[in-house]
């Protein structure tokens, strides 16, 4: 099936670049809790990187529903449901 109108085609692209930008975000996020698993064994250096985690998880779930708002946009569109 094809896109039927202009403004499904910009909602649609609206939900992709909402998506991608939330994946970017995400592997942000997984950089930088990488990034705190360091050789400096201090509570302090624990403390941080258990918070980047978090925040990871926090990016992984708004890429995720980023991603289920861009699929219920393509069935609406595509398939009418």
């Amino acid at each position: 099936m094809q896109v039927e109108n202009a403004n499904s085609r910009q909602e649609l692209d609206h939900l992709r670049f909402e998506y991608k930008a939330a994946v970017e975000r995400w592997i942000e996020a997984i950089r930088e809790e990488e990034n705190l698993a360091t050789s400096d064994h201090s509570m302090v250096a624990v403390e941080e990187w258990e918070r980047a985690g978090f925040q990871e998880e926090e990016a992984r779930n708004k890429a995720k529903q980023a991603r289920q708002e861009y699929q219920d946009g393509l069935r609406r569109v595509l398939y009418e449901f």
